[in-house]
C-alpha cells in the first residue's frame, strides 16, 4: 500500500510520547521498528476490525430480511437459521477453513508480514499457483494480532457465503440438515474458491500463467461471497424442491407473500450500513484512501439500484414492489462489491442500475424454471455477484490496483486492472474464467453436497408435509415466534 506523506506529518509530532507504550515485549511489532510504520499499521488493524464489526452486523440485515421475506409460520426457525449460521459457519473456519484459504497469505500493511505457512508451500500444487495453502498459527499462544485481526476479518466474509442458501432453502429445510450445511460451508466449501483467489491460488496468478490481465480481480467478494453463496442456494433449492403451494397445477407459480415487509426493508438498510465495511475496509489500510471512493462507489450503486428497481418493476406490473425494491437495492450492493475501487462513478451508477433490472428479471427467470426461492438470493447473490466480477473485466478504468496480484509484463512493469471499456480484454477473459469455475466446479461442489445429504439423511434434507404445512416453528424449533 501506498504511504500518505500528509499522515507522517501530521502524526509525528504524536508518536514520539505515545508509541513507546505500545512496543512491549510480545507485541506485533519489533523495537526497532520505524515507529511511524508502527503507528500505520497499528491504525491500519482498526481499520480492519472495525471492518469486521461493519460486516458482522450484516447479519442482522439477512436475519430480518429473510425473516421478513417469509411467513409467519416459519419466522422463528428462519430467524434461527440466521442466528446460528454465524457460530456454525465460525466453528469449521476457525479450526479448518482459514488456514486452508489462507495460510500462505501475508500483507504487511497492517502488520501481516509473515504467513501461516512460513515456508510459504502450499500443501497442494506450487509455490506461486498452488490450490490449497495450509497453517494453524492463528491458534496458538504466538498468535499475532494481526493474524487474528485478518481471520476477524475473513470469518465475517465466510459467513455472509454461509447464510445466502437459508433464504433459497427457506420454509422447507429441516434443521439438523441446515447445521450440518454451516460446518460444511466453513470449513470446505467457501475456503475453496478463496484460496483460489484471494489467497494467492491459481486463479489470481492467471496474469502469470495464462496472460490474462492482473489476474482475477475481486476487490471485496462479487464472486468470492456473493455468487459462491449464490451457487449454493440454486444447487440447495434444487435438491429441496420448492414449496407446497408454489406452483399451480399448470406449473404457473403462485406468490406465497412475506409476512413482515416493514422488517425485511429495515434488514435492507442495516445491510447498505454494514457493507461499508464489507467493501471499503477491504483496501486492509484506512492509510489507502482509495476507501473513499470505495464508499462512495458503494452508495451510488445501491441508490441507482433501488430507484431503477422501483421505476423497472412499475413499469412492469403497474406498482413500486417494495420486496423488488429492496433486492434492486441488494443487487446494486453485489454488483459494485468486486467493481468498487477500479471504476468511477458513474460506472458505479450504471452497475447499480444494470444489476437491478438483472435482479428482477431473473427473479421472474428463476420462477419461471421451477426453482423456489422465497427471497430472490440466487438473483441477487448468485446472478448479480456474477455480472460484478465480470463488470471489473469492463469498466475498470486503470486508476488504481496497478500489479493487483503481483501481476507484472515481461519488462517488471506493474500490470494496470483495465477492463475492455478502456481498451483491455485480458482481464475480462481472467473475469469470465472465475465466472465459469464458480458456476461449474464450485456450484457442482454444492450440489454434490446437497445431494449426498439429501440421499444420507433418513427422510432427506426436505421437512415433512405435515411440518411444512403447519410451519417449522413448533416442530424444528420448539417455540412460534409470535405469542398471538
Amino acid at each position: 500500500m501506498r504511504k500518505h506523506a500528509a499522515l507522517k506529518y501530521a502524526l509525528g509530532g504524536l508518536v514520539g510520547a505515545a508509541l513507546p507504550a505500545l512496543l512491549v515485549t510480545g507485541s506485533a511489532f519489533a523495537a526497532e521498528v520505524d515507529p511511524i510504520v508502527a503507528l500505520g499499521e497499528a491504525t491500519n488493524l482498526l481499520w480492519v476490525v472495525i471492518g469486521a464489526v461493519l460486516v458482522v452486523f450484516m447479519q442482522a440485515g439477512f436475519a430480518l430480511v429473510e425473516t421478513g421475506f417469509t411467513q409467519r409460520k416459519n419466522a422463528a426457525e428462519v430467524m434461527s437459521t440466521n442466528f446460528a449460521i454465524f457460530g456454525l459457519g465460525f466453528v469449521g473456519f476457525l479450526f479448518i477453513g482459514f488456514p486452508l484459504a489462507f495460510g500462505g497469505f501475508s500483507y504487511s500493511a497492517f502488520g501481516l508480514a509473515t504467513p501461516m505457512n512460513g515456508d510459504g508451500l502450499p500443501a497442494v500444487g506450487g509455490d506461486m499457483t498452488g490450490l490449497l495453502y495450509w497453517g494453524y498459527d492463528h491458534l496458538g499462544s504466538a498468535a499475532s494480532p494481526a493474524l487474528l485481526g485478518f481471520f476477524l476479518y475473513m470469518v465475517a466474509f465466510m459467513d455472509t457465503v454461509a447464510t445466502i442458501p437459508t433464504g433459497s432453502m427457506a420454509e422447507r429445510w429441516k434443521w439438523r440438515s441446515f447445521v450440518i450445511w454451516g460446518l460444511f460451508c466453513g470449513a470446505f466449501y467457501y475456503p475453496l474458491f478463496a484460496a483460489w483467489t484471494w489467497g494467492g491460488g491459481w486463479l489470481a496468478k492467471s496474469w502469470d500463467t495464462m496472460d490474462l490481465g492482473a489476474g482475477y480481480v475481486d476487490f471485496a467478494g462479487s464472486g468470492v461471497v456473493h455468487a459462491v453463496g449464490g451457487a449454493a442456494a440454486l444447487a440447495g433449492a434444487i435438491v429441496l424442491g420448492p414449496r407446497i403451494g408454489k406452483f399451480g397445477p399448470d406449473g404457473k407459480p403462485r406468490a406465497i407473500p412475506g409476512h413482515n415487509i416493514p422488517m425485511a426493508m429495515l434488514g435492507c438498510f442495516v445491510l447498505l450500513f454494514g457493507w461499508f465495511g464489507f467493501n471499503a475496509a477491504s483496501t486492509f489500510a484506512v492509510t489507502d484512501i482509495q476507501f473513499a471512493t470505495v464508499a462512495a462507489n458503494t452508495a451510488i450503486a445501491a441508490a441507482v439500484g433501488a430507484v431503477i428497481a422501483m421505476y423497472y418493476i412499475t413499469f412492469r406490473t403497474g406498482k413500486p414492489d417494495p420486496g423488488m425494491m429492496v433486492n434492486g437495492m441488494l443487487a446494486g450492493l453485489v454488483a459494485i462489491t468486486a467493481p468498487c475501487a477500479f471504476v468511477s462513478p458513474w460506472a458505479a451508477a450504471a452497475i447499480g442500475a444494470i444489476a437491478a433490472v438483472l435482479a428482477i428479471e431473473s427473479v421472474l427467470f428463476i420462477e419461471r424454471r421451477g426453482v423456489d426461492d422465497p427471497v430472490g438470493a440466487i438473483a441477487v447473490h448468485g446472478v448479480c455477484g456474477t455480472f460484478g466480477v465480470l463488470a471489473v473485466g469492463l469498466f475498470a478504468n486503470g486508476v488504481y490496483g496497478a500489479g493487483w496480484n503481483g501481476a507484472v509484463d515481461n519488462a517488471g512493469e506493474a500490470i494496470a486492472v483495465k477492463g475492455l471499456f478502456y481498451g483491455e480484454v485480458g482481464q475480462l477473459g481472467a473475469q469470465a474464467l472465475g465466472a465459469i469455475v464458480i458456476w461449474t466446479v464450485i456450484f457442482g461442489f454444492a450440489f454434490g453436497f446437497f445431494k449426498i445429504q439429501n440421499k444420507l439423511t433418513k427422510g432427506g434434507i426436505r421437512s415433512t408435509e405435515d411440518d411444512e404445512t403447519s410451519g417449522l416453528d413448533i416442530p424444528e424449533m420448539g417455540v412460534a415466534a409470535y405469542a398471538d
